[in-house]
């Protein structure tokens, strides 16, 4: 499922025309792989095709909805614990640490599923991983690896929407990728895989709080080069038709 993340016009109706009643937002995770290079940080992202009726051809992070079963799954390192905490921070309707965790498996999932890119550790002894959702690990012998992520963002989709999601942004370095596709790779929700760098990514067809996220990267990266778990998150709370930005 690709990342649900704000669109680029914030649709208000549905198909019928109608406008929607209240809808809680639904927990989803997207993440920021970094890789360096001599031309300078480049980050993966995938375009959504161009028939899709949500953000046609805009170019996103992987990414999508928390699956119930996300925060059971195995990993080889669980989340820093200042990671975890911040996850935690102004969590609705109450903070869970089972919850934090199912964010970041999330991430790695859907990366895996949409990229072919797994973030994780070696692992021998995966049998005990029987749902199909962590095949691509299974069989790779790679177990998911959450103490590598790190926090960069949250963002609520505004009320009146149709669709409405929690998302977190996380981040991580390429260094931690366990295994890269040979070749075309993914579910097909994304085309296009590639790895612009951050001023080039700007200049893609982006939803706005993804052009948004990568500006809160760049301050990041000046602020906080290493990108440490203590590191600031910006917090983007609705008020109204506008955001609030506050800092986890």
């Amino acid at each position: 499922m690709n990342a649900p993340m704000h669109g680029r016009t914030g649709n208000r109706t549905g198909a019928n025309g109608e406008k929607p009643g209240y809808l809680r937002p639904k927990d989803a995770a997207t993440i920021l792989i970094l890789d360096k290079t001599l031309s300078g940080i480049r980050v993966l992202m995938g375009r959504r095709p161009a028939k899709d009726a949500f953000m046609p051809a805009a170019y996103v992070f992987p990414g999508g909805r928390v699956d119930p079963t996300d925060g059971r799954a195995f990993a080889a390192s669980e989340l820093d614990p200042i990671v975890r905490d911040r996850l935690m921070d102004r969590m609705r309707p109450k903070p869970s640490a089972a919850r934090a965790r199912g964010l970041a498996l999330c991430a790695l999932r859907e990366t895996a599923e949409e990229t072919g890119y797994l973030i994780g550790k070696s692992e021998t002894d995966l049998a005990r991983v029987v749902c199909e959702d962590w095949a691509p690990f299974r069989d790779a012998r790679v177990a998911p690896d959450l103490g590598a992520l790190r926090l960069l963002a949250r963002a609520i989709t505004p009320p009146g929407r149709v669709r409405r999601f929690d998302s977190r942004f996380f981040v991580v370095w390429a260094d931690a990728i366990a295994l890269a596709p040979d070749g075309v790779a993914g579910t097909g929700e994304l085309e296009n895989i590639a790895w612009p760098t951050l001023d080039e990514a700007d200049d893609l067809e982006l939803p706005r709080i993804t052009r948004s996220v990568i500006h809160d990267l760049k301050n990041r990266l000046v602020k906080d080069p290493a990108l440490s778990p203590g590191g600031p998150a910006v917090f983007y709370r609705p008020v109204g038709e506008t955001f609030v930005h506050e800092t986890l």
